[in-house]
């Protein structure tokens, strides 16, 4: 087990000096970016906007039925509700969803190229697979990946502005209030910056499983999983080590 894990990152390692290479031909390079961030990214929006809405909903009436001591003001609600949504669901929470997706996507695209042999039919003509195929993927969606950080954020506070909308259970008063009142411009940052290092973990393991398949299409299949789940990990373990270093 140890061996395995061990040989799998020095493989990785040489996996991503092939794939941060200097493009041979710019112009494929800067026509594939813009594909690869039109379908990791902009295709993602829909997904982002969507489940922002419920979760900042869903933390937005959590709080007010948690929070019901006379000692603590109705504003908390809203301050509770952009702390969560900035410093964990926005970040690390839509990067977990989006491995499913985009990591899942990005596998089974390169594996299935491996199983066909594109993949080899490229280096027969001299050409770095690797670099032509990977690097646009990774560098596309790490490019995007701040924006759908922002979309999440304001339409989770735009879910919880819903419910005191047209619910009772908190007037937009108190909620806007708590929005605004002891706001951290650094907890922003820290959460583009945790978006970031995520997406890199989502592309590049994604890519380095479905590069490295071996068999035929149920071998595609197990190694979509495999990205989905060693990313998830890997997303975890980089939020852990992240918050340590950026919030102390």
């Amino acid at each position: 087990m140890f061996y395995s894990s061990v040989a799998s990152l020095g493989r990785y390692c040489v996996f991503m000096t092939q794939v941060f290479r200097i493009p041979d031909k710019w112009r494929e390079f800067f026509k594939s970016l813009l594909k690869e961030i039109s379908k990791l990214g902009v295709d993602s929006i829909p997904l982002v906007i969507i489940i922002s809405l419920f979760i900042g909903a869903v933390i937005c009436i959590q709080m007010v039925l948690n929070i019901v001591s006379p000692l603590i003001p109705s504003y908390s609600t809203g301050l509770a509700t952009r702390e969560i949504l900035i410093l964990e669901f926005s970040s690390t929470m839509m990067c977990l969803i989006l491995a499913g997706k985009v990591g899942s996507n990005i596998s089974s695209e390169i594996g299935t190229m491996r199983v066909t042999e594109q993949i080899d039919a490229m280096e027969i003509m001299g050409i770095n697979s690797a670099n032509f195929i990977v690097l646009p993927k990774i560098i596309g969606f790490v490019l995007f990946i701040p924006i759908l950080g922002i979309f999440s954020m304001f339409f989770g506070l735009v879910g919880g502005g819903i419910i005191a909308q047209f619910t009772s259970m908190i007037s937009m008063e108190d909620y806007v209030y708590g929005i605004q009142s002891f706001f951290n411009e650094w907890y922003i940052w820290y959460s583009l910056i945790k978006c970031v290092v995520f997406a890199y973990i989502i592309t590049s393991v994604a890519a380095y499983y479905g590069y490295y398949v071996k068999g035929g299409a149920l071998e595609v299949g197990k190694a979509s999983t495999n990205a989905v789940v060693s990313s998830s990990i890997l997303i975890l373990l980089a939020d852990v080590v992240l918050t340590k270093l950026l919030l102390q």
